[in-house]
Formats: C-alpha cells, sequence, structure tokens
C-alpha cells in the first residue's frame, strides 16, 4: 500500500470512492489519485462480496483487532469533539471564531470518515494478505506465491519480541526450507538454493541463541537449540536416501553445519556452567567460548 495513501486529501477521497461503491451518490468532480485508489476499493468490495475461503488464525484476528482499536482510540474516532461553551463575540475575531465552531464538526467528521476509511484500507488489507499468506505456505522456489511466503516471515521477524524469539523464528524457517528441499530434489540448482537458504537461517537462529544464553549466563537457549539440531539431522539425513551424488555431497554440508553447532552449544554450555565470563570473540554461529580451566 502506498504510504501517500494516508495524506489527508487522499484519505477523503479514499473515503468517498468506498462510499460511492457502497451505493452513495456519486461525486461529479473526479481526482488523480482515483486511478491508484481504485485497486484498494475493489479488493474492499471484493472482499465483502466473496470473503476469503481460507481460515484466518485467531491469533492473528485478536492481533489485528486490538491493533484496529488502538488505531481508533488514538486516532479519536467516535469521541465528540468539544464545543465551546463562551458566545462568540461580535468582533472580527469573534466572527471567525463563530465561523470556526461551525466549521469544526464538519471537518472533524469528515476526518473521522477518512481514518474510518484508512482503518477499513487496512482491515482489507490485511484480511487479504493474510488469506494469501495462508495459501502460500506450501509453496516452493518457482511458484507464484513463494515471494508472499518469504515476505510473510520477514513481517513475523519484524513483529517478534525478542532476540530469543527472532532465533526461534529463524530455526522454524530452517526447517520450512527443509521441507521445500525434499520437494525439490533431482533439481540441482533449486535443491542446493533452498539448502543454502536453510543454513543461512540455521546460522541465523543458531547466533542469536548463543548469543542470548551467554548475555544471560542461563543454558536455556541451548536447549532449545540441541533440541532443534537432533530434529533436524534426522530429517536431513533423510534427504539422502535416493538421492543423486550431486544432492549427497550438497546435503552432507549441511549435516556438517549441524554437528558444528551442537559442538559449539555443548562449548557453550561449559563456559556457563564454570563461570567463564563471555566470550570476546565470535563467528558466524555466535559467542566462541574459551576452554574451562580443568579441560586446558
Amino acid at each position: 500500500m502506498d504510504n501517500t495513501l494516508f495524506s489527508r486529501r487522499r484519505a477523503e477521497r479514499f473515503a468517498q470512492l468506498l462510499d460511492e461503491a457502497n451505493g452513495a451518490r456519486r461525486h461529479h468532480v473526479r481526482s488523480r489519485v482515483d486511478g491508484h485508489l481504485a485497486p484498494l476499493v475493489a479488493v474492499g468490495q471484493r472482499l465483502s462480496v466473496d470473503p476469503p475461503a481460507v481460515e484466518v488464525d485467531q491469533d492473528f484476528r485478536t492481533g489485528l483487532r486490538a491493533m484496529l482499536l488502538a488505531t481508533a482510540e488514538r486516532e479519536g474516532l467516535g469521541s465528540t469533539p468539544a464545543t465551546a461553551g463562551e458566545p462568540a463575540a461580535t468582533t472580527t475575531r469573534g466572527r471567525l471564531a463563530t465561523t470556526r465552531g461551525r466549521l469544526l464538526p464538519a471537518v472533524t467528521a469528515r476526518r473521522a470518515r477518512a481514518r474510518g476509511a484508512i482503518l477499513v484500507g487496512i482491515a482489507a488489507g490485511a484480511i487479504a494478505v493474510s488469506g494469501i499468506s495462508a495459501a502460500s505456505e506450501n509453496a516452493v522456489p518457482g511458484d507464484a506465491l513463494y515471494g508472499m511466503k518469504r515476505s510473510t516471515e520477514r513481517a513475523q521477524l519484524a513483529l517478534a519480541s525478542s532476540d530469543i524469539s527472532r532465533g526461534q523464528l529463524f530455526l522454524d524457517f530452517a526447517r520450512t526450507r527443509l521441507g521445500e528441499a525434499a520437494k525439490l530434489r533431482g533439481d540441482r540448482i533449486g535443491y542446493s538454493a533452498v539448502l543454502d537458504d536453510m543454513d543461512a537461517d540455521t546460522r541465523q537462529g543458531v547466533r542469536l541463541l548463543t548469543s542470548a544464553a551467554v548475555q544471560r549466563a542461563e543454558p536455556g537457549s541451548l536447549d532449545t537449540l540441541n533440541t532443534f539440531v537432533s530434529s533436524q539431522r534426522r530429517a536431513v539425513r533423510g534427504l539422502l536416501d535416493g538421492s543423486t551424488r550431486v544432492d549427497r555431497d550438497r546435503t552432507h554440508r549441511s549435516l556438517l553445519l549441524l554437528d558444528s553447532i551442537r559442538e559449539r552449544s555443548d562449548d557453550l554450555r561449559a563456559a556457563i556452567a564454570c563461570g567463564l565470563p563471555a566470550p570476546a570473540a565470535s563467528d558466524a554461529l555466535g559467542p566462541a567460548p574459551s576452554a574451562c580451566p580443568g579441560d586446558r
């Protein structure tokens, strides 16, 4: 959605177009922004006539409702404008104040309608995107909806509340890439590219979780990491069955990465247990700890 939609003039015009689409009197004056707003109005009409068949997740519904209510409260939708309690003076200033007092309710109502239109647009777009996102869950590279699938993942990362949450999301994405790789076996270029993405997501998640474990001096994040490595390693080994030599070579690289992650996790756990300070050195897997004094 173009950010310029949220300028006052465009928002008011958007509200008019929504009214017209719902049978209200048409305005004779056309605007040069109508062409940009028409697709958004069409989305609103399609959603009202033929809502998406995909079931929207309840958590999404709850979050969207909270967002809309917060926006409505912040923008003052539904509130009654204050009225002047003193009579207007007969001076020029008084006449201007009187005129302003007459115009204020109309302007406020128009702005409220514009803001309401924005909320409708946000809600319509969010619901439409949620339906497309759900439909894209099984997409693989080369499919029309694969870009939407990856965009949804980036949105999830942006909404994550902590590094631990982001680290867990990256590991979830690595599992998703693994499922895509299983569908692309035999496609040498596609298979290798998906495993590259899987390993990149894995490293990102590992770096966030190992850093969190060191900063907090708690191994809880390492437990999450070890569980991931155990299940992911079994699944990656399953890709070797019936694969070509080239695919097997590429798969073994991902297995070696998982072995390195488990080794790093064990080293960090030992360093935390013996009270070593946070490591100064780091690499693609996060902090690189020194050995405990008794292990040297």
